[in-house]
């Protein structure tokens, strides 16, 4: 702990010598010191509501790729290539997925045969937020109609196609493979880490108007002798050629010690079960509650989530794709279900989505101006 003091002490005096000068007393009463605040994402989750008895998926959880398979086969068959069943689901996966007429991954083409209809969530509750601006989840301007959740607090009006599309996957609920695969191969490979710089506050706990930018690392983790992040460590941004490769922004305010943004398009980078993404989440808003010591920080990402991007990194999976969905029923499902940005034909592109999100203070190093 004293530790973690220091640390903090260290990095409040570093924000207040690297403030801007002041020209006057006149200027030093108007203009407060301002100082940044830096975090490193370890923790990112679909946020995903799960019942006691499994309520929201009445038809019980969707079908995976390696029940469909080996539901095909012929009893000789099915005796055959399971060895009697003593294969194991990973182990039978990369059969399971070639399902196409001349041996094709159905996940990697999943147009190439017609599954049973996807069992998705039709319960009433779902984490996030609502996006659209309506209480009905009538179609606008840039969404399609869609029916709404309300919070498990008791917020109505929420938007979380995703999880409505996810939430009855058995690798999607809590604790799920994929999940948990991509959460321990960022710790391990230091791959996709995301960091949040908040510039322009005035007050840790109370500051009217910040600026939130989000960064790559290309450092890894530094971790302590639990595996747990160090905070107030140094991270050094993804740069090409001195030029930032990210760096979005979206405008916001702490209160009380929770920074809330407003919304707008913000590309991140992602790294999950051995694949490579840069979502761009349209109408991205960011909830962070910042602990009392600026340690750590907590929260929840929404916005609308790229339905080909989010297709394309599960047909990619390998591993984990048959213990997780069936891919040719999800794209069907995703396409049914997508209630953000239409296009030219009035087919909606992106799902509304959450994610829980967890972070550690951290140092964000930008290169200097000649680009070293």
């Amino acid at each position: 702990m004293n530790r973690f003091r220091l640390a903090l002490f260290v990095s409040l005096a570093a924000a207040c010598m690297t403030a801007g000068p002041l020209s006057g007393p006149a200027e030093a009463a108007a203009a407060p010191k301002t100082r940044t605040l830096g975090f490193v994402v370890r923790d990112w989750f679909t946020s995903i509501y799960n019942s006691k008895f499994m309520d929201e998926c009445p038809e019980g959880l969707a079908l995976s790729n390696d029940e469909i398979y080996w539901r095909s086969l012929s009893p000789e068959n099915r005796a055959k290539f399971t060895e009697n069943g003593t294969i194991q689901t990973l182990n039978r996966n990369p059969r399971a997925m070639r399902r196409g007429g001349n041996d094709e991954n159905v996940c990697l083409n999943q147009t190439l045969v017609t599954d049973p209809p996807m069992r998705i969530v039709e319960g009433k509750f779902a984490y996030g937020a609502n996006l659209d601006g309506t209480t009905d989840g009538r179609a606008t301007p840039k969404t399609c109609a869609h029916d709404k959740f309300t919070h498990p607090d008791g917020t109505p009006g929420i938007d979380n196609q995703m999880y409505r599309l996810v939430g009855c996957v058995y690798g999607w609920r809590k604790g799920g493979l994929p999940e948990l695969n991509a959460h321990e191969g960022r710790r391990t490979s230091g791959l996709g880490m995301t960091l949040i710089e908040i510039s322009g506050v005035t007050d840790p706990r109370n500051s009217d108007n910040v600026t939130v930018s989000f960064h790559r690392s290309i450092d890894q983790f530094a971790l302590d002798g639990s595996g747990k992040p160090l905070p107030f460590s140094s991270y050094k941004i993804d740069t090409e050629r001195g030029e930032n490769r990210y760096g979005d922004s979206i405008k916001g305010k702490i209160k009380d010690g929770v920074l809330t943004t407003e919304r707008g398009d913000v590309r991140l980078p992602f790294y999950g079960n051995y694949g490579f993404l840069h979502p761009s989440i349209r109408d991205m808003g960011l909830r962070l509650e910042i602990a009392p010591d600026g340690a750590s920080a907590k929260g929840q990402v929404t916005g609308y989530y790229n339905l080909d991007e989010f297709l394309h990194y599960v047909g990619g999976m390998v591993g984990h794709a048959s213990t997780a969905d069936d891919c040719p029923a999800m794209y069907v499902a995703g396409h049914e279900l997508a209630d953000g940005y239409p296009d030219e034909n009035g087919q909606c592109t992106h799902l509304s989505a959450s994610f829980d999100i967890g972070t550690y203070a951290a140092f964000i190093i930008h290169p200097d101006k000649k680009g070293r």
